[in-house]
């Protein structure tokens, strides 16, 4: 949701389009470095959470942050800003800040996932007592892009000291372009079974709900409207009805225009693949 006149009028904006829950960024996501939030900022913000019931609400970081940069001086600042967001979400309320484990530029996976980690433990040390998560999402895997397997996340957190502050972000149009193959039953069942291996369901703070436009395995980041994509409405059926995941949050990021009807639309027509009560919410049958 947009925050243009204030980060607290995403609420507004939620409640129109029919939201339970929903992400916004905290600063400009363009940006490094953003003002600090005044005392006024952040009671509008926790005013509008308690008035509307939105919840829980989560942030996306902002995309120039790279946790593994080659450039000295580009990771320090991604460092500064991880631990500038964090701050900024806990004192606003939200749940967690999701995060892109960030691109190894050569030096190669191994080195690159030691470097995530060792940034997450420099911005934790720096948000002690913070309470919002940090959530690394997963990634297509586009160019040198960490995090598009779950044991590579699930590396980063066994290297992160304080990893009770460590949640996961599943994105299935990221999942899909990395390769897994969640369109059939069995696929969707074997990543599922992946992911609580590698990193358990404990740990599963929200899922990003977006077709992909390109092909599975692509590598190649690009969102689509829901259904009109490459993934199949299959995959969004069990998704809305496995019981391992009805408690999760899921966001949408599609493209949307100012009256923001297509989220309306994308909204209606997940809720339209969900079982009516009484029937089955298992996970897809291997066989069906």
């Amino acid at each position: 949701m947009s925050t243009s006149g204030g980060v607290h009028t995403a609420f507004a904006r939620g409640e129109r389009t029919g939201c339970v829950t929903m992400q916004v960024f905290t600063k400009n996501n363009s940006r490094w470095n953003a003002p600090p939030y005044d005392r006024r900022t952040i009671e509008q913000f926790r005013a509008e959470a308690a008035r509307t019931g939105i919840a829980p609400v989560f942030a996306h970081a902002t995309y120039l942050i790279n946790l593994c940069a080659t450039d000295e001086s580009v990771l320090a600042r991604s460092r500064e800003a991880l631990a500038d967001e964090l701050t900024r979400c806990g004192l606003l309320g939200i749940a967690g800040l999701i995060v892109h484990p960030g691109a190894h530029g050569g030096r190669g996976e191994e080195e690159g996932l030691q470097r995530v980690a060792l940034s997450i433990n420099e911005a934790h040390r720096r948000t002690s007592g913070c309470r919002a998560l940090t959530v690394l999402e997963t990634t297509a895997g586009q160019g040198t892009s960490l995090g598009y397997r779950f044991d590579q996340l699930g590396d980063i957190i066994r290297g992160v000291e304080e990893n009770e502050r460590m949640a996961i972000c599943i994105d299935t149009c990221h999942l899909f372009a990395a390769g897994y193959d969640i369109g059939t039953p069995v696929g969707w069942n074997s990543t599922l079974e992946e992911f609580d291996q590698a990193l358990g369901f404990s740990r599963l703070a929200a899922i990003h709900v977006n077709d992909s436009r390109r092909e599975r395995g692509s590598r190649i980041d690009r969102h689509e409207h829901i259904g009109r994509g490459a993934m199949g409405l299959g995959a969004f059926r069990m998704l809305m009805n496995d019981e391992r995941l009805l408690r999760v949050p899921k966001i949408l990021e599609t493209d949307k225009s100012e009256d923001m009807h297509e989220d309306v639309e994308n909204m209606a027509l997940l809720r339209s693949l969900m079982r009516r009560a009484g029937q089955s919410r298992r996970g897809p049958s291997r066989e069906a």
